[in-house]
This record gives structure tokens, C-alpha cells and sequence, in this order.
């Protein structure tokens, strides 16, 4: 496996945390709001992994 895939595969593992995280928040307001940024971020992390090499799509 590359560095990339080994990143890339670390964040969708955090995106399934962030999930579960969600889940077990559920019905607890400020615990929800922090367990939706964390998964947002997740994605936010996922940005580079779709862009070209240079930075643009």
C-alpha cells in the first residue's frame, strides 16, 4: 500500500468513528453539534485526496 492509501483509508476510518460518535450522541445537543464538526472535518481532511496533483480539480 501507498502513503496515500494508507492516509486515505485512515480518514474513512475516521469518518466511521464519526459516525458512531453521531449515533451515541444522539438526543444530547452539544454532544451532537461536536460529533457533526468532527465528521465535517473528516471531510474537509478528504479535500486533497479529489484534487489534481497541483492543487486544482
Amino acid at each position: 500500500m501507498t502513503n496515500n492509501q494508507i492516509n486515505f483509508l485512515g480518514w474513512v476510518l475516521f469518518i466511521l468513528s464519526a459516525c458512531g460518535f453521531i449515533i451515541a450522541s444522539w438526543g444530547h445537543f452539544w454532544s451532537m453539534v461536536g460529533s457533526v464538526f468532527f465528521f465535517v472535518a473528516c471531510f474537509v481532511f478528504l479535500i486533497p485526496f479529489f484534487r489534481g496533483k497541483d492543487g486544482s480539480e
